[in-house]
């Protein structure tokens, strides 16, 4: 299974489609820069904003434009900046509740569930409630046909070139599957998903 060959057209379409049914809200862009300047448009500067770690949003320039312009209170850059580790970890579980959110999932189903994996579940509890509005990034290769086969891209692609990733970052073992959320609906105007027709991320 070709896990990184980018979706046809009318596969996101009715993969938009399907989303928009269950309650997402849906742009479709052409490039990354595109889906940069469409999520910044979105977010009100000054705004607070946490973002989970996401190779899709470094790629794109999104982590580095909350993090360092100065435009936004970035959730990440005030809890990197506390010394102490205790306190640290402290503050990171206390920030799941930012006004803005963002990331991107390692699946799209065209049945409209989005599936996101992760090794500590940091992420998952903003993915879930803990944003007021949440904003992701997704290249259309992650579109795949259900449930089954999300599964299958996190464990078969996803999961090898993440611990590749960690490995070379941070020494170690890699990365692990530790826990798994799967959105299937979501109240209207809460979650906006971007999805790309460039490879991003994995």
């Amino acid at each position: 299974m070709a896990w990184d060959k980018l979706a046809d057209e009318p596969i996101v379409e009715s993969t938009a489609e399907a989303l928009r049914k269950r309650g997402m809200e849906v742009i479709v862009v052409n490039s990354g820069e595109e889906a940069k300047k469409k999520l910044l448009e979105l977010i009100p500067e000054g705004s607070e904003v946490g973002a989970g770690s996401s190779t899709t949003l470094d790629e794109i320039g999104v982590s580095k434009e909350i993090d360092e312009s100065g435009r936004y209170d970035s959730v990440r850059k005030r809890i990197t900046a506390i010394s102490d580790e205790k306190a640290r970890a402290e503050a990171r579980r206390k920030s799941t509740g930012s006004k803005y959110g963002l990331g991107s999932v390692q699946a799209i189903t065209q049945e409209g569930q989005l599936v996101s994996a992760s090794g500590t579940g940091s992420q998952l509890s903003i993915y879930a409630f803990g944003a007021e509005k949440l904003i992701l990034v997704v290249g259309t290769q992650k579109i795949v046909r259900n449930i089954e086969e999300a599964m299958k891209r996190i464990y078969e692609y996803a999961l090898p070139l993440e611990s590749e990733r960690i490995r070379k970052a941070y020494g170690g073992t890699g990365s692990s599957v530790s826990k798994i959320l799967t959105i299937e609906k979501e109240r209207p105007g809460r979650i906006t998903l971007i999805l790309v027709k460039q490879k991003l991320g994995f």
